[in-house]
C-alpha cells in the first residue's frame, strides 16, 4: 500500500494497493476516508490494479478552495479517473461513495466498466427515529455556523481514540471484528486531522447537507436508470444507517443488477468482514456479464 498525491485543482491523496489487472477505484462514504478500504485492498489487488482516494475535505485530501458537496466530489472522482487512471475503470463506492459512483456511471458511462455499490446511500423511507439525547445535537447541526462549533467541540471532548471507537460502533454490527491495525490507522489519521481546525467540520457539513438534499430528490431514479455498467450491490444484513430494504428497492428497480447480502455485517462490510467481502466481489468480477463501454479516446 503506497500513499500518493496528485494535483486535481488542489492536492488529492490516494492509496495505491498495486496489482497488474484492470483498474479498480474505491470511493469512501460520509465521514470516511481511503483507509476504510485498507483491509480489502490487497485481496482485490490479486486481480485488479486497486486504488482508493480521499474525497475533498476528507482523509488526507484538504478542502483547499473546493467544495465537499456530493456533486463537487463526483466531479473530482471523474477527474481522477480521466487524468490519473486514464482508462475505463471498475468503480466501487460505499454509502455516499456509492451515490457518487452511480452519478459517475450515469453521467460518464464510457469510463465505467463495472459498478460495485456497497451499502449505497440512495433515496427511500429508511430514516430511524432519533434517540431523545440526540435531538438537541441534530437541531444544532441544522444551523449554519453553530453546526461546525458543535462538531468541533464534540471531537475535542471525545479525543481521537474514542471518536473512532464510537464511529466504528455506529457503522458495524460487531465492532470487535474490525482489525486492530485498521483501528489504529484511523486513530492516527484522526489525530492528524485535528490540526485542520474548522476545515474538518466544514467539509463534513457541506457533504451532509448536500447528501440530505439528494436523498430526498426523486430525480435520482431517472439518473440511476441511465447506468449501463454491470452492477453488483453488496449490503450488510444488519446495516442500521441504510437498511437492507433500500438495497432491495434498488434491485427491484434494476432487475439486471445483482444483490449480495453479507450476513451479520453492518454499514461497512469491507471493514467488518473483509475476507467475505473480497470473496463476494472477486467472484462477481470473474463472472459478470454486462455492457462493455466503448474505448475512450
Amino acid at each position: 500500500m503506497r500513499h500518493k498525491t496528485v494535483d486535481l485543482d488542489g492536492p488529492v491523496h490516494y492509496l495505491d494497493f498495486g496489482g497488474d489487472g484492470e483498474p479498480l477505484l474505491m470511493v469512501h462514504g460520509l465521514g470516511g476516508n481511503a483507509l476504510n478500504w485498507m483491509a480489502v485492498g490487497p485481496g482485490l489487488a490479486r486481480t485488479h490494479h486497486v486504488m482508493a482516494l480521499d474525497l475533498a475535505g476528507f482523509g488526507r485530501t484538504p478542502l483547499f478552495h473546493r467544495s465537499a458537496a456530493v456533486g463537487a466530489n463526483a466531479v473530482l472522482v471523474h477527474s481522477f479517473i480521466e487524468k490519473v487512471i486514464g482508462e475505463p475503470t471498475t468503480l466501487m463506492g460505499n454509502s455516499m461513495g456509492g451515490h457518487i459512483a452511480i452519478l459517475e456511471a450515469a453521467d460518464h458511462p464510457r469510463w465505467v466498466t463495472a459498478l460495485i455499490l456497497v451499502d449505497p446511500a440512495v433515496p427511500g423511507v429508511h430514516v430511524r427515529r432519533p434517540e431523545p439525547s440526540m435531538l438537541g445535537v441534530m437541531a444544532a447541526l441544522s444551523v449554519p455556523g453553530l453546526a461546525e462549533i458543535v462538531l468541533d467541540r464534540r471531537a475535542r471532548m471525545l479525543g481521537p481514540e474514542r471518536l473512532v471507537r464510537e464511529t466504528i460502533a455506529l457503522v458495524t454490527a460487531d465492532p470487535s471484528r474490525v482489525d486492530g491495525a485498521l483501528f489504529e490507522a484511523h486513530v492516527q489519521l484522526t489525530r492528524e486531522r485535528g490540526n485542520l481546525g474548522r476545515q474538518n467540520s466544514r467539509a463534513f457539513m457541506q457533504a451532509t447537507r448536500s447528501l440530505g438534499l439528494r436523498m430526498a430528490d426523486p430525480r435520482f431514479w431517472t439518473r440511476m436508470r441511465r447506468v449501463e455498467a454491470a452492477t453488483l450491490v453488496v449490503h450488510g444484513e444488519l446495516d442500521r444507517l441504510i437498511p437492507l430494504a433500500a438495497a432491495r428497492e434498488l434491485v427491484r428497480r434494476r432487475t439486471d443488477w445483482t444483490l449480495a447480502v453479507i450476513e451479520g455485517a453492518g454499514h461497512v462490510p469491507m471493514m467488518e468482514t473483509p475476507d467475505r467481502f473480497v470473496e463476494v466481489v472477486n467472484q462477481w468480477l470473474a463472472y459478470k456479464i454486462g455492457h462493455e463501454p466503448a474505448t475512450v479516446s
